[in-house]
């Protein structure tokens, strides 16, 4: 058996990892492009293997989770073209082994059924996926493995960059944790609320979810900023920057 890529294009950044078997062996966070060629991708491809001692010739297929339509051609035409190895993009008619209860199921990001997935394979008993990307995220996983549903809001670096540009004497700031709640200075203080603000709004919007459900749920974080924002939260249990990842994988397996 050889190994598997697994690709997910985000708004943001695209996250490319390397199973051998159940086994991640490599994985790299690059900044998404959706105007980057087949050919490109795999320049960049051979560029990441190399640096991590892989052989790309070793690769047996691919599988491809996008929020962002564009890329997906160039992202499918480098496994035909230059891998010569077959891909399955995740979209409708796609076996998950869960059941979306969206109105409209189309609706749902591929990346949020990934993540789903790969939350509920690791908590059968349901779950809630907090997801930080480009937006804020909570998916609610029922134990029957059911989709139900979930809440977006902006993300964290959307909102950081929002106050840049729209006060026009605030700073770019870092996100990072301040060494206090009450900033005394003006980047301490959008530091202060961007943290603990967003700390605060995930705890609230999954003690009211808990609200809704009928059953005790893990609560997963998930995303770059996960660890940063879950380690002030007193709602997720753990976190899993490379959850999707898992998805990609599982939902691999239970399609080809």
């Amino acid at each position: 058996m050889g190994e598997l890529i697994a690709v997910d294009v985000g708004n943001s950044n695209t996250v490319i990892g390397v199973f051998s078997g159940a086994e991640l062996v490599g994985h790299w966070r690059v900044q998404t492009n959706a105007r980057r060629t087949s050919d490109e991708y795999a320049l960049l491809l051979r560029q990441l293997f190399t640096l991590s001692g892989l052989d790309p010739a070793g690769i047996s297929g691919g599988i491809v989770a996008s929020v962002v339509p564009p890329a997906v051609a160039a992202v499918a035409d480098l496994f035909e073209r230059h891998l010569s190895a077959p891909v399955h993009v995740v979209g409708p008619g796609t076996r998950t082994g869960i059941q979306i209860l969206y109105e409209n199921p189309r609706e749902v990001g591929a990346d949020r059924i990934v993540n789903a997935v790969a939350a509920f394979d690791a908590h059968p008993e349901g779950c809630i996926v907090v997801d930080f990307g480009t937006a804020t995220t909570w998916d609610v996983i029922t134990p029957k493995g059911q989709y139900l549903g979930g809440v977006i809001a902006p993300g964290v670096k959307i909102s950081a960059e929002a106050l840049y540009q729209r006060a026009s004497k605030l700073p770019r700031v870092d996100i990072s944790k301040p060494k206090q709640v009450i900033g005394r200075n003006t980047i301490a203080s959008m530091q202060s609320g961007i943290y603990y603000g967003y700390a605060g709004m995930v705890d609230a919007v999954v003690e009211r979810i808990r609200e809704e459900i009928d059953f005790e749920p893990a609560v997963i974080g998930t995303g770059g900023l996960a660890a940063l924002i879950a380690a002030e939260s007193n709602s997720i249990d753990a976190t899993n920057e490379l959850l999707t990842l898992t998805g990609l994988r599982l939902i691999y397996e239970r399609n080809r």
